[in-house]
């Protein structure tokens, strides 16, 4: 044969080699997403099924938006979408909608700067609930598909086992209790198993690059679970460089140890222009009271890996009854080497202990225990199990010894948990219906295991490809109807026992299209007043004092509630606050107010009655002279009132109290304020209505309050009907005299700014010629401001009773002031370095590659 044609065939061989192994390689990688896509679709079925049971929007007409997820996350998604495309006064820096202007880059890190959050823009504004439940759904979906990729990665095994178990870990009960309602913290769900594939790659050397990537990702969606993530990374790692046969020797430890701890610490510097705002946010947020950490009694532990159960005050750690009763059998099955054994069943005891011993518990939450769930990272237990569950059952069925042994521990834990408050009426039917499917399974799988003659005989061959299909079906049944019910009855209990927003809808509708039609900022604010479900001004627009987030400046806080404004969530949800003197203190020129036109019910979204009031106020920006401070110089919320206005408005008489009974005398005519901040009950101005107070320190703050019209004779008798004691204030009494206030309005107007122009996170006003003193900008003094009088260079702002000022020297003609999020110069220096370490680990890998 001639040289050419015998090197054109061969040069063909090798082509068809080299088509066929790329077939295998995409073969192979198709194989490998089967098992995530399997999960996710699996995952997202059975949350949706569960919604459908509990009649819950939007497969049922009832409110899923139960506490924060009503008054947070659902108004933020709101916002949020409006701030993609481009429909809000403020931007990545500053928020005008909330609080008067509030530090909005911390808050895109610490609810909204997750992937998936973008998809609010895929929806229309009327639909941004059903928005928040595919963001949700998708999440949950997402954690599914990771952990299902994960499992076959630390050991070889059947893919739809670990379809079923990525599923069993999404819908854990942490999921179903705590994550459905906190969308921002099942980002941390997604991360866990991720993290722990970029240990994989750093125990063996691989993806230097795309680790550090990874990690990034996971801290810049939420660094809060991505810290408990990265600890229970951690976790894994050791016990696989203890235990993994690739492995074996210290040195190779040692170099994996120190190749995860790069991509971590390059990861983290990647995410540091995000992570370092919302830290330093969190040093200059409202303070919670202190939380002392008191550990569950150990039933209700135990009770909690049960189905049906729910509570704020133990650990959410249901994963389904299979899956729970596979991870039990590890210790036992005799098919794994006892170094593997041993080191996921003391990874999972120490974690579990680490729970209830408050010194882990604080490494846990990074220092601070939390208010409100003390066991936030409890998901990261439900994915070891998981783990040790898959690797029980990767090499086929555990034998009977194995199997009775984890059946007999999973009896002696429900039994030990039988008397626990937490227990639900389904709790034992739907754990023992999953564990007889479960059982059921265990003879098919078995079976389908002895195949070794059915590449001769049809019949076994039939077999063979049947009896998994049947074991996988009955296991799926299994999941299905466990997540089923306590996804059911979860919901109901939350519903039944935590506050709850009504459904986005008419009344919602209503105020945002007043609100838009009245909207004249920055010449004036427009508060949309109460509607329910908090943080309204981010749902329906306008610039009002209401918000609510974990990052809620604490001089916002102290301001607002020094002047009567009352609060939620102990200072984190200021709320609107409809007094005339307020509003011209903020240059709130139109005030809607609401009234439902039905009652408010949990199954329907309300309809309400809304009115638009515009009144003369100051400008955004007014001058204070050095004038004379005000005649009432106490410490109640109508002299500070007062102090800021520069007016005397109010008559502050010293009331007589008799019983429930005050009596004082006020001038005639003038309307009467009652400031009560810690008082419960009513309070009604003699032929008057009761008003509602609902003072409950140190959570609730009640705000000023109108009780009428002061009459002819001025004589004046408040009746309370208190709930429990009775705590006011030295002054709780202000008669607003409105001559004077217009006076005081009118006299700020004059001497205001004459043009106020706002773009973005910053404010630029004209001021009369001649301004001396101080420029006051009606925005709280929160950390980031900086000011700047005509042409000097910009300062940090100072404070005048809680307000940004400038100083004036009587030449400066305009004033300037721009917010920028304290943070992000630093943390953009960290990042550089960052992407330089990134830069410096490519390139030797690069060339090591082409090699």
């Amino acid at each position: 044969m001639p040289p050419a044609v015998e090197a054109a065939r061969a040069e063909d061989e090798t082509a068809r080699d080299e088509a066929e192994r790329r077939r295998g390689d995409e073969r192979r990688r198709f194989a490998a997403l089967r098992a995530p896509a399997a999960a996710a679709l699996l995952t997202a079925a059975l949350f949706c099924l569960a919604t459908r049971l509990s009649r819950t929007y939007p497969f049922g007409p009832v409110t899923r938006n139960t506490v924060d997820l009503g008054q947070q996350y659902l108004p933020f998604h709101a916002y949020w979408r409006a701030f993609l495309l481009g429909e809000t006064h403020g931007d990545a820096f500053l928020n005008w909608n909330s609080g008067f202007g509030s530090n909005f880059l911390g808050d895109i890190g610490t609810y909204l700067s997750s992937p998936f959050d973008l998809l609010v823009v895929l929806f229309p504004a009327d639909r941004v609930e059903l928005a928040l439940y595919v963001v949700t759904t998708a999440k949950i979906a997402a954690a599914a598909a990771a952990m299902a990729l994960l499992l076959p990665r630390l050991r070889p095994g059947p893919c739809p086992v670990a379809a079923v178990l990525g599923t069993a870990y999404a819908l854990s009960g942490w999921t179903l209790d705590h994550g459905s309602t906190v969308p921002m913290w099942l980002d941390g769900l997604i991360a866990f198993p991720l993290l722990c594939l970029v240990g994989e790659g750093a125990r063996t050397g691989r993806r230097p690059v795309l680790g550090p990537l990874v990690v990034a990702l996971a801290w810049i969606a939420n660094f809060y679970t991505a810290y408990m993530a990265t600890l229970g990374a951690a976790v894994v790692l050791a016990v696989r460089l203890l235990t993994a046969e690739e492995t074996a020797d210290a040195r190779r430890r040692l170099a994996g140890a120190l190749r995860a701890a790069r991509s971590v610490l390059i990861g983290i510097g990647l995410a540091a222009p995000l992570v370092t705002v919302v830290f330093l946010a969190t040093k200059v947020a409202d303070p919670t009271p202190e939380t002392v950490f008191a550990p569950a009694p150990w039933r209700d532990v135990l009770a909690r890996f049960l189905p049906a159960t729910a509570s704020v005050a133990s650990p959410a750690l249901f994963i389904g009854t299979p899956a729970l009763a596979l991870a039990l059998t590890l210790p036992f099955n005799r098919a794994v080497a006892p170094r593997v054994r041993a080191g996921w069943t003391a990874a999972i005891v120490l974690v579990a202990l680490s729970l209830q011993w408050e010194p882990t518990h604080l490494l846990w939450h990074a220092g601070a225990s939390p208010n409100g769930i003390p066991y936030r990272q409890a998901f990261v237990l439900c994915g070891l199990s998981i783990v040790a569950a898959w690797f029980s059952v990767a090499r086929g069925v555990p034998r009977p010894v194995a199997l009775l042994a984890g059946v007999a521990l999973l009896g002696a834990l429900a039994w030990t948990a039988r008397g626990s408050a937490e227990i639900d009426r389904w709790t034992f039917p739907a754990s023992g219906a999953a564990a007889l499917l479960a059982l059921a399974a265990v003879p098919l799988a078995l079976a389908a295991d002895r195949r070794g003659p059915a590449r001769v005989r049809p019949d076994r061959a039939l077999r063979a490809r049947v009896l998994p299909v049947l074991a996988v079906v009955l296991l799926v049944a299994a999941q299905a109807g466990e997540v089923a019910v306590s996804g059911k009855r979860i919901e109901e209990q939350r519903r039944s026992e935590v506050s709850w927003s009504p459904r986005v809808g008419p009344w919602q509708e209503t105020v945002t299209a007043e609100t838009a039609r009245a909207d004249a900022w920055p010449r004036y604010r427009t508060d949309p007043g109460e509607v329910p479900g908090g943080n309204d001004v981010l749902l329906v627009g306008g610039q009002g004092a209401d918000y609510y987030s974990s990052l809620t400046s604490d001089v916002t806080s102290r301001t607002l509630a020094s002047l009567g404004f009352g609060h939620y969530a102990k200072g984190r949800h200021p709320t609107s606050l409809d007094n005339p003197v307020a509003d011209a203190l903020f240059s709130i020129g139109t005030r809607l107010r609401s009234e439902p036109a039905e009652p408010v019910r949990q199954d329907a979204a309300p309809r309400a009655t809304v009115t638009a009031t515009t009144t003369p106020v100051p400008p955004l920006v007014t001058v204070r002279p050095a004038g004379r401070p005000a005649t009432h110089p106490g410490d109640s919320a109508f002299a500070r009132q007062e102090r800021l206005l520069g007016a005397d408005v109010y008559e502050l008489p010293a009331p007589s109290r008799t019983g429930h009974t005050l009596a004082a005398r006020c001038p005639a005519g003038s309307r009467l304020w009652f400031w009560a901040p810690e008082y419960k009950g009513t309070a009604a101005l003699a032929g008057e209505r009761p008003v509602d107070f609902d003072g409950r320190p140190p959570s609730v703050r009640a705000p000023m309050r109108a009780l009428g019209t002061v009459p002819d004779s001025g004589a004046v008798r408040i009746d309370l009907g208190p709930e429990g004691e009775v705590r006011l204030p030295r002054e709780p009494i202000g008669c607003l005299v409105r001559a004077r206030l217009d006076s005081a309005v009118r006299q700020l107007t004059a001497g205001g700014a004459t043009r106020v122009r706002a773009t973005g996170h910053t404010v630029t006003a004209e001021l009369p010629p001649g301004s001396g003193r101080v420029a006051v900008l009606a925005a709280p003094r929160i950390s980031g401001w900086r000011c700047a009088a005509g042409d000097a260079d910009p300062r940090p702002a100072r404070a005048y009773e809680g307000l940004v000022a400038v100083p004036l020297d009587g030449r400066a003609s305009t004033v300037s002031c721009s917010f920028r999020p304290p943070g992000l110069k630093l943390g953009g220096a960290v990042g550089a370095a960052a992407l330089l370490a990134l830069a410096l680990t490519w390139l030797p890998h690069r060339r090591r590659a082409r090699r």
